[in-house]
């Protein structure tokens, strides 16, 4: 089990947002088929510098996400990319028989982009929530999920989401998120990198959630703990190989993501686990009901995602 290089102390926190548009643009200055298309939402998605610097690049419609995913298949039929972008729910929930038929049974090389995932519109409420993101979009056969954890990574994805050819969903938030890799780190769709390579517990964390989980880890490895920890940065197709790998070694599994424990992360790896290696998975996420609001991580508190807690339910897993 081989470990990346990552840094302990974090670097300067950065809008994920801002990071998605920097990566576009970028990508869109290497390939020009990139096109980039919102709902109502460019700016606030963070496309301003791509509409800047490729006016004739970008298509800014009204509140029509159907008709949105529609088009941008349309466009993906003529050999362009599109990168789709607008706020989690309403790229998803919202025009869902859209993304399924015609990007996903069409496997057509649409980039879809939700922002301001899992809990954080959090003063907005379960209409602006998006906890059940991965869980819609996993059923769609085909579909590429990546959901990355700190701003190497969104430009990393991006990147690697304009290189493959086929539908994906890139899942970002938008609290400022933490520098935890240098830019050498790898990123392939597929394949999760292994932070720590514990012997005692795995945790297993993705998305805005892997801030808290190298907290929590760190904590416990300076209580003594081994821990194996895994940025599992793409959630569909899921790193098997690492999965198994990783409970051969220590034989138990916590999850960690800003989703509902049905059909997230959690599930794909217990979905895998029990048919192949049976072994005990403790999900840690929002649990079957509509989340509450408030301040984002007093919300983070109420469903027991904040790095101390996640080191405490580990705790209670180990006694």
């Amino acid at each position: 089990m081989k470990t990346v290089s990552w840094n302990r102390t974090f670097t300067e926190a950065k809008d994920p947002r801002k990071t998605f548009g920097e990566a576009l643009t970028d990508a869109g200055s290497a390939i020009p088929e990139i096109i980039a298309l919102s709902t109502d939402s460019s700016s606030g998605s963070g496309m301003g510098p791509f509409a800047k610097k490729f006016p004739e690049r970008h298509y800014e419609f009204g509140i029509m996400e159907q008709g949105a995913i529609g088009y941008a298949a349309g466009l993906a039929s003529t050999g362009l990319i599109p990168f789709y972008a607008a706020i989690a729910p309403f790229v998803t929930a919202r025009p869902y028989e859209m993304f399924r038929n015609d990007l996903g049974y069409m496997q057509q090389n649409v980039k879809v982009v939700g922002r301001c995932a899992g809990l954080t519109y959090s003063h907005l409420g379960p209409t602006h929530h998006s906890l059940d993101d991965i869980a819609i979009i996993r059923t769609i056969p085909g579909v590429t999920i990546l959901n990355p954890g700190d701003p190497v990574s969104i430009h990393k994805a991006v990147q690697a989401a304009a290189e493959f050819k086929g539908p994906a969903y890139i899942r970002i938030g938008s609290p400022p998120m933490p520098g935890i890799y240098n830019g050498d780190v790898p990123f392939e769709a597929g394949k999760g990198n292994v932070l720590m390579d514990g012997t005692d517990v795995t945790i297993i964390a993705t998305g805005t959630m892997l801030a808290n989980a190298v907290k929590a880890a760190m904590s416990l490895e300076s209580e003594g703990v081994s821990v194996c920890l895994i940025d599992m940065h793409t959630v569909k197709p899921l790193d098997t190989e690492l999965v198994l790998e990783a409970a051969e070694r220590t034989g138990r599994i916590v999850t960690v993501e800003e989703h509902y424990v049905t059909g997230g992360l959690g599930s794909a790896v217990a979905e895998l686990c029990s048919a192949n290696r049976p072994t005990p998975v403790h999900m840690i996420g929002v649990k079957d009901q509509y989340a509450s609001n408030g301040p984002y991580e007093e919300l983070l508190g109420l469903y027991g995602l904040q790095a101390g807690q996640i080191a405490d339910t580990v705790r209670n897993i180990l006694k």
